[in-house]
């Protein structure tokens, strides 16, 4: 009897701490996926002033869009949160798409060499953020699902493991592009 107890114990322990490794190896792999997003956020969060500084000597009058990406790029990168992060990139996408609608107007700043490499820069860095959403994406998946299925609950709640949020597309980009012929 004493020896099936001491087996019970065993066996809940050697659950418990295979539970938490897993728990843990999950965590670390969302922040691995955060961290590889990040660092693309980063790389358009300083490709922006460049964008901005080519396209104000052709927008002279279109100074508005201009000065709002300045003043979202005002604060310090790294002094930000992970969420804080997120949201000011969302709100650089949302101008950023409107400084390549005024190229629309511009054709010498469309033919601009230094405008076409950034804006090319910018593709690039705005597959890569998408990329890396997708990854965070299902790593945040995977880890919210491990998180909530029984009894890995009853472990996650005990150690503090939270659940994490996804990425979701915000309405302005869910909505069509108007192309005009």
């Amino acid at each position: 009897m004493v020896y099936g107890i001491i087996v019970f114990i065993v066996i809940i322990l050697l659950f418990v701490l295979l539970t938490y490794n897993r728990l843990v190896a999950s965590k670390n792999l969302v922040k691995e996926a955060f961290s590889t997003m990040d660092v693309y956020l980063k790389k358009r969060w300083d490709l922006v002033p460049n964008l901005v500084e080519c396209v104000k000597g052709y927008t002279k009058h279109e100074q508005e869009t201009l000065e709002e990406i300045v003043k979202l790029r005002n604060s310090k990168y790294e002094n930000m949160n992970n969420g804080e992060k997120i949201q000011k990139g969302e709100e650089i996408a949302s101008q950023i798409s409107k400084i390549m609608i005024l190229s629309e107007s511009y054709p010498d700043l469309k033919a601009s060499e230094n405008f076409v490499n950034l804006s090319k820069e910018l593709v690039q860095v705005e597959n890569d953020i998408e990329n890396s959403r997708k990854y965070y994406n299902g790593t945040v998946k995977n880890y919210n699902i491990d998180i909530l299925k029984f009894p890995n609950n009853l472990i996650a709640s005990i150690f503090g493991f939270k659940e994490e949020k996804m990425f979701e597309a915000k309405d302005y980009e869910k909505e069509n592009i108007k192309v005009e012929l």
